[in-house]
């Protein structure tokens, strides 16, 4: 241990001398810390790979509190007004890429093994229950694109009980989510018979937007929720979505989190995750059910 700190603080050394066009001081030490923080608070793994995206995204927090170094920054955490901090940390460096339709064979699957089965079993029958979570939403395109595939399959759908749990760990596109308003381009990946769901407006000017309609708006509530921490949830659920959100943990992690996901999913429910997304092996609960598809034994 004696002479660990002086190779460490050598390193930190030649670091922030190779980095001595930046505009603020970011050692190793720095960057170790601020990944162990995200890790400890997210779940979320970091690998040396993203330490010039760290720098990035965190400058700005750096410019906002009228910081000068990261180890500034550190200290600003840990300090009695630090957990105020702690969300925009988390905010910052969450990645957040999605959009309407993505990954387009899930949402055929949800039609034609969900939605429509509920619509023929629940006909007649007011009340009949379904429920379906969004994990790690985004800024909402996801869920909203749930509800157009329900809205469009279940006719009666105001006369059930169907809900979409939308949530994330980024305040900002929770927010964003919510608002429910995207730019015009963002529905031309949309299907035809989807169109009239996703309202055109202008907004702001002459900016162009497309709103959600109060017919998907209906379905969803967006919610706040690190999957790290203890879930408020207590029933069950049929559906739930979890795409490209587990390439950010380790192998513990994710494994912990798929057996999580299980004890949440009724007999005979659905789990989707990404495209780049596996279970590390087979789990004894689930079944494989098609591309990243897969269900909860009976």
């Amino acid at each position: 241990m004696g002479i660990a700190q002086p190779k460490q603080d050598a390193l930190d050394a030649g670091l922030e001398a190779a980095s001595f066009d930046r505009e603020f001081q970011f050692s190793d030490t720095d960057f170790r810390s601020l990944v162990a923080l995200a890790r400890e608070r997210t779940g979320i793994s970091l690998s040396d790979s993203k330490r010039n995206l760290i720098y990035s995204r965190l400058s700005r927090r750096l410019r906002a509190l009228d910081l000068t170094s990261f180890r500034a920054y550190r200290e600003y955490l840990q300090s009695s007004d630090g957990e105020q901090e702690i969300e925009s940390f988390i905010n910052s460096i969450s990645t957040n890429l999605t959009k309407f339709f993505r990954e387009s064979h899930h949402f055929d699957h949800l039609r034609d093994r969900v939605a429509l089965p509920f619509a023929q079993a629940s006909s007649g029958k007011p009340g009949q229950r379904l429920r379906i979570w969004s994990a790690g939403c985004s800024t909402g395109e996801e869920p909203y694109t749930i509800a157009a595939v329900l809205r469009r399959a279940i006719l009666d759908v105001e006369r059930q009980d169907v809900r979409i749990l939308a949530t994330d760990i980024d305040t900002e596109v929770l927010s964003k989510g919510a608002n429910g308003e995207y730019p015009a381009a963002s529905i031309e990946d949309i299907p035809e018979n989807y169109r009239s769901l996703f309202q055109p407006k202008t907004s702001r000017g002459t900016s162009a937007a497309v709103a959600m309609s109060d017919e998907l708006k209906s379905l969803i509530s967006f919610r706040h929720l690190n999957l790290m921490e203890p879930w408020p949830m207590r029933g069950l659920f049929d559906v739930i979505f979890c795409r490209n959100v587990m390439i950010y943990f380790d192998g513990p992690t994710k494994t912990t989190l798929i057996d999580r996901f299980v004890e949440q999913l009724k007999p005979g429910g659905w789990l989707y995750i990404g495209h780049s997304e596996s279970l590390l092996g087979t789990h004894p609960n689930l079944s494989h059910a098609g591309r990243t598809i897969y269900r909860r034994n009976s």
